[in-house]
């Protein structure tokens, strides 16, 4: 049973093919003729993994029981993904799909040696700046949040100007965009947000590049969360005292790859169930603990009753109380 609410997650949605080759890449290659390189290397294995920062997040929501609207663009490849989306709670009727391009792929092969070959295509994503956030909303009403993602640079802009222009509350959480977006494009996408998400070099980022103070960043956002790795998360607003929240104990860390996305998916569930900040963190480095601890952004799983007894080991007795009366 998931609950429906309105929040309107947009981001990239992709697909990430890893191959993973038992030889050394340099073993084959020939420094002095690089310049005509044509090689091909036997592979021994293939993953298929779900990802996207707007899927994994809204997965994460739909695990403890919400049903948020995933808003992107994906091409004709997407049924197979949709379905499993479908399946564990999020709303993807509103997903745009392209009538020329494939969904968003990374496909990489790693050696042995850990060096790897890598190509990003973009496909789809370029067009989620067709998107508008305005007929979405009046089928599902007014939303709670929009969280505006990493995806294509301009449909990001588009999706952040239309939540001011509408008054939509929005959380800018622009991540991998900082590194490739210039200081104008990152003061346009974080101001005025309700949140900003970010980990702890990001923030440092979107100062150097913004040009702003650590006090002139919160001037023009209402609250910033930034998450700091295995030492948890630190929430800062204005004229509040800041609140650190400790990452969840007990945690063999097998994959990094969307935790930041999981931590997101808790802190907003938590924000849903009327938590306040220090809550809602805890349920986000829960939910965040379980992804680090998988292969794959989409694969974990849990019970109800699982989750609450991991809150109540890292939190304690409230926090499990608070939890459960939510997932119950």
């Amino acid at each position: 049973m998931f609950r429906h609410v309105s929040l309107l997650i947009c981001g990239s949605i992709a697909t990430d093919h890893l191959m993973t080759f038992e030889g050394r890449f340099k073993d084959s290659l020939v420094v002095e003729q690089l310049d005509k390189l044509a090689v091909s290397f036997l592979v021994d294995d293939l993953e298929i993994r779900r990802g996207g920062v707007a899927p994994n997040m809204c997965f994460g929501l739909g695990r403890l029981g919400l049903r948020p609207v995933l808003v992107g663009a994906a091409g004709d490849d997407f049924a197979d993904y949709r379905s499993w989306l479908d399946r564990h709670g999020v709303d993807t009727s509103f997903v745009h799909l392209s009538d020329t391009r494939h969904t968003a792929r990374f496909v990489c092969t790693t050696d042995s040696s850990m060096a790897q070959f890598a190509s990003f295509y973009a496909g789809a994503m370029s067009e989620a700046r067709l998107i508008e956030l305005g007929p979405i909303v009046e089928q599902v009403g007014p939303p709670d949040y929009v969280l505006v993602g990493a995806d294509d640079p301009d449909g990001m802009v588009r999706h952040t100007h239309e939540c001011r222009q509408r008054g939509y509350p929005f959380i800018a959480d622009p991540s991998q965009q900082l590194a490739f977006g210039e200081g104008e494009l990152i003061r346009d996408l974080i101001d005025g947000a309700t949140y900003l998400f970010s980990n702890e070099y990001e923030s440092h980022m979107i100062e150097h590049k913004t040009g702003w103070s650590t006090s002139e960043v919160l001037e023009r956002v209402g609250t910033q969360v930034t998450t700091l790795g295995p030492d948890g998360v630190r929430i800062t607003a204005r004229d509040i005292p800041p609140v650190e929240v400790k990452a969840a104990i007990g945690v063999t860390a097998v994959e990094p790859t969307g935790v930041g996305d999981a931590f997101r998916a808790g802190f907003l569930a938590g924000l849903e169930w009327g938590f306040g900040h220090e809550r809602a963190a805890q349920v986000g480095c829960v939910l965040a603990a379980y992804v680090v601890e998988t292969v794959g952004t989409q694969e974990y799983t849990f019970t109800p009753r699982e989750f609450v007894d991991r809150v109540r080991g890292s939190y304690g007795d409230l926090a499990a109380e608070d939890v459960a009366a939510r997932l119950s």
